[in-house]
C-alpha cells in the first residue's frame, strides 16, 4: 500500500520506492489544478515504483491517465524516471529547466563507448588506480555496457524558465533555477497562503536541493563535447541563500519530511560545507590528486567499504570541492604534475 500524506491545499505526496537504494523513497507530489493533477517528479523506472504510483493516485481517486502534467525537479532517475510512462498513459507534458533536458538529450543520444572513453579519460586525470579503470577499458572492448538508469529517460517537451509562473490552471507556481546537485535544479514556489496559516510565504517543493537531513551530492557538471570548467558547488553555495530568502512557510523535499525554517537549514548546510572546505585545505598540506583527497575525505564509510559506482561519484564530489578552492584562490594545479596533483595555495 503506497503511503500517501495530505498536505493541504490540494496538494498530496506519495512515498514511491527507489529500488536498492538507502534513500528508500521519493516523495513524488501531486498538485490540483484546474485541468487536472499535476505531478512534480515521477519517482524511478521500475515495476515496483509504477505500481506505487499508480496505487497512491487510486488512493485520491485518480488514474494515471488523469495527470495533466508533469514538473521535474531535476533529470536523475529517482525524479524523473517514471515520466515517459505517465506521458505514454496520459498524453501530460512533461516539463524541466533546459539545462538538464541537454543532459537528457546528450546521455539518451551518446554512444556507450563515446562515454566510456570520457569517463575512463577523466578517472584517469582525476589520478584513479589502473584497477579501478580496468573494467571501464573492459567494457570497452567488448562493446559496452547495459544502458545505466536514465539513459533512456523521456525527452521533456516545455522548458521551464528562471522565475516563470507555470500555467497552471488556479495555482502560483513559480519556478526557482536552484543549479548545483545538477545544472538544471528547479526548486518550485507555491506561491499560495499556507492552508495552516504558518508564517511565511508559501510552500517550496524543494527536490534534492533543501532537504531536513542531508547534504545532495555535488559532483561536476559532465559533458564531453564541453570543455567550460564550471563550478558546481559555488553554484549550489549560492543557490542555497537564493532559497533562504523566499521566506517559504514550509518546504516539501522530495525525500525524507516536510519541514519548516529553510533559512536555519540553509545556514546548517552552508556552514557544513565551509567545515568541509577547510579540512579539504588541511588535507592539501601536501600534494593530493583528486583520487587521493576523495581517499581522505570523510564519507558515511570508510572508503574501502565504499562501492565500485560510488567511488566514482565521490571522486566527482572530490573534483567539484577542489574547483571550488582553486576559484577562492586557496588551492592550486602543481605545475608539471601528472596526473594533476592539488596542493594548498600558499598564504
Amino acid at each position: 500500500m503506497t503511503r500517501v500524506t495530505e498536505h493541504g491545499g490540494g496538494v498530496w505526496s506519495l512515498q514511491v520506492p527507489i529500488p536498492d537504494n538507502p534513500l528508500g523513497h521519493t516523495l513524488v507530489h501531486v498538485l490540483d489544478t484546474g485541468r487536472g493533477p499535476v505531478l512534480v517528479d515521477t519517482g524511478w523506472d521500475d515495476p515496483a515504483s509504477w505500481s506505487a504510483l499508480s496505487d497512491g493516485l487510486a488512493g485520491l481517486g485518480l488514474a494515471v491517465a488523469d495527470v495533466h502534467g508533469v514538473v521535474v525537479t531535476h533529470h536523475h532517475p529517482d525524479h524523473h524516471g517514471l515520466s515517459g510512462r505517465v506521458r505514454e498513459a496520459s498524453g501530460a507534458w512533461i516539463a524541466m529547466h533546459a539545462a538538464d533536458i541537454a543532459v537528457v538529450r546528450r546521455t539518451g543520444y551518446t554512444r556507450p563507448g563515446a562515454w566510456l572513453d570520457y569517463l575512463t579519460g577523466k578517472l584517469a586525470a582525476a589520478g584513479a588506480p589502473e584497477e579501478h579503470l580496468a573494467p571501464l577499458r573492459a567494457a570497452r572492448e567488448t562493446g559496452g555496457t547495459r544502458t545505466p538508469p536514465g539513459m533512456r529517460a523521456a525527452l521533456p517537451d516545455r522548458e521551464i524558465a528562471p522565475g516563470e509562473l507555470l500555467d497552471l490552471a488556479g495555482r502560483r507556481l513559480r519556478a526557482v533555477w536552484t543549479p548545483g546537485h545538477t545544472p538544471g535544479h528547479v526548486c518550485l514556489h507555491l506561491e499560495e497562503d499556507h492552508p495552516a496559516n504558518l508564517p511565511g510565504r508559501g510552500r517550496l517543493f524543494s527536490g534534492d536541493h533543501l532537504l531536513p537531513g542531508i547534504s545532495p551530492h555535488i559532483g561536476l557538471y559532465e559533458d564531453p563535447d564541453d570543455a567550460t570548467v564550471t563550478d558546481p558547488l559555488g553554484d549550489y553555495l549560492d543557490s542555497l541563500e537564493r532559497v533562504g530568502r523566499l521566506g517559504a512557510a514550509e518546504i516539501l523535499p522530495a525525500h525524507q519530511h516536510p519541514f519548516t525554517d529553510a533559512p536555519a537549514r540553509v545556514r546548517e548546510l552552508l556552514a557544513h560545507h565551509e567545515e568541509r572546505l577547510t579540512g579539504l585545505l588541511a588535507l592539501l598540506a601536501a600534494p593530493l590528486t583528486p583520487w587521493q583527497l576523495a581517499e581522505r575525505m570523510e564519507w558515511n564509510r570508510p572508503w574501502d567499504d565504499i562501492p565500485y559506482g560510488s567511488r566514482t561519484i565521490a571522486v566527482s564530489e572530490a573534483e567539484a570541492h577542489l574547483r571550488h578552492l582553486v576559484k577562492r584562490g586557496h588551492a592550486e594545479a602543481v605545475a608539471g604534475s601528472d596526473p594533476v596533483a592539488y596542493i594548498a595555495a600558499a598564504g
